[in-house]
């Protein structure tokens, strides 16, 4: 699904379901250093079997392209998950959090 029709499906819902005292929110996380990407028949295995690069060099060479330098970890992740989902975060809705240590340019 494209950026722009995701975040518009989750603000629409957000809009109509404030004043229920629920939230809609995105978060979009980046690489993220888990199996999916650094495990067996992950990302980097697979670009490693395409180009012939090394899958540890194939991880490098994705972490340099964050301001980070480094991939998220799933904590990270976790932390802004369970952040938005307390009481705490009742008056944010509509919002989308992308977690990607900067491979997005925001500037």
């Amino acid at each position: 699904m494209p950026y722009a029709a995701h975040c518009g499906r989750t603000r629409a819902p957000a809009g109509r379901q404030g004043p229920l005292a629920r939230s809609g929110n995105t978060v979009r996380p980046g690489p993220v250093a888990t199996d999916l990407w650094l495990g067996a028949g992950g990302v980097a295995q697979t670009v490693s079997a395409a180009t012939g690069a090394k899958p540890q060099e194939v991880a490098e060479q994705a972490a340099s392209q964050m301001v980070t330098g480094r991939f998220s970890q799933p904590g990270e992740i976790a932390d802004v998950v369970l952040f938005l989902a307390s009481e705490r975060a009742g008056n944010i809705t509509g919002a989308d959090f992308t977690i990607d240590g900067g491979l997005v340019p925001t500037w």
